[in-house]
């Protein structure tokens, strides 16, 4: 029997979002992912020949792949990128070669943010630098999800990465300087920055089929905060709260992802900014269950299967990690299972099969 053979998990938007607002204990384990990279969409589409029933030929193919695919893993809501990076905010990268394929659709390229200069160095620079718009925007995809996406699931797009792209324009190391040398300069970024992000939550906000916000902006490495608490608390949270103000206004929860140790920021996130829950974890910050004990009464908290260990684990280590972690999150409110990050190219499909039908055993008894 293949994994996920045997068990049937049926989309519950309703029911996943009373689980973010910690509004009841939820009947069945729900499942939350920022995004699956391509390859293992791949894989996982060949093997289970999910493709059956539709046509290549058909110009909605791509979207109705990514309602069949979901749906089939359990999910309830998936996330589908509608700002593409052609009028997103132009940043450089370094590009090296991908030898971490999981399959034989070898991605060829891997991408990595110029850590040194950005494009923006001067004021001059500020001003010539070509700003998006949300005019630019194709709304097709998100328009035909509205209308087609089944009632029980819904869809979402990453938004309000305010300090993200504050170190991709200026390049993380420029960055550190600028706040020093040129406090002016960094405002006038940050304000471009916060002002769209602003405008396009209120535009995800538009559409039904949107059930949440969230907000993506990767703070911290292992041992603490990438500029300083406050740095953050000036210059990026400010931003942050207006859009979570945005989406409750808009009757939507706000979560965040952040990746590195944040908890120097854990009380201004949830106290300030507002957020109604958290994703991204990692063991050597701290345990997904540890978290939980420590937060789970204040937010809602997302994934935590710890993404070095579903790569390197057996099965059996990996069943035995996901009940011992549902055994404390499943005891009360908030909790979705899920990796603590993402599921990644260079992440054995199967190990990450193994935790969805591990999720999907545990609602059952088996």
């Amino acid at each position: 029997m293949k994994l996920l053979e045997g068990t049937q998990v049926v989309p519950d938007v309703a029911e996943l979002l009373a689980v973010i607002l910690r509004e009841k204990k939820p009947k069945r384990v729900h499942h939350f992912e920022l995004f699956l990279d391509s390859e293992v969409k791949d894989v996982i589409w060949e093997k289970y020949e999910l493709g059956k029933d539709l046509k290549t030929s058909d110009p909605h193919y791509h979207l109705k792949r990514e309602i069949k695919l979901h749906e089939f893993l359990g999910y309830d809501v998936f996330r589908y990128e509608f700002l593409p990076h052609s009028i997103h905010f132009d940043v450089p990268s370094v590009d090296t070669n991908d030898t971490t394929s999981i399959s034989t659709q070898q991605r060829g390229i891997r991408e990595w943010t110029e850590e040194h200069e950005g494009p923006i160095q001067s004021m001059q620079d500020f001003e010539k630098y070509r700003w998006p718009k949300m005019s630019e925007i194709d709304l097709s995809d998100l328009e035909w999800f509205e209308k087609n996406l089944p009632d029980n699931m819904g869809v979402y797009d990453l938004t309000a990465h305010i300090y993200e792209m504050l170190s991709f324009l200026f390049g993380y190391e420029t960055l550190c300087y600028k706040m020093v040398d040129e406090p002016d300069l960094v405002d006038a970024v940050a304000e471009k920055i916060g002002h769209f992000y602003m405008d396009y939550t209120k535009l995800m906000c538009d559409f039904k089929c949107i059930p949440y916000i969230c907000g993506s902006d990767d703070l911290g490495y292992k041992t603490s905060t990438l500029t300083s608490p406050e740095f953050l608390r000036s210059h990026v949270f400010p931003w942050q709260k207006a859009c979570a103000e945005i989406a409750h206004k808009n009757q939507r929860p706000y979560l965040f992802h952040s990746c590195g140790n944040l908890e120097a920021i854990m009380d201004d996130l949830i106290e300030d900014v507002g957020i109604d829950a958290k994703h991204s974890y990692e063991d050597i910050i701290m345990p997904v269950t540890e978290v939980y004990k420590n937060y789970g009464e204040r937010i809602s908290i997302l994934g935590g299967i710890d993404v070095d260990f579903l790569c390197r684990s057996d099965e059996e280590a990996i069943r035995k990690r996901v009940r011992d972690t549902l055994d404390v999150c499943m005891n009360g409110k908030g909790y979705c299972l899920g990796t603590g990050n993402t599921v990644a190219n260079y992440m054995p499909y199967e190990n990450y099969l193994v935790m969805l039908d591990e999720g999907r055993r545990y609602n059952f008894g088996m």
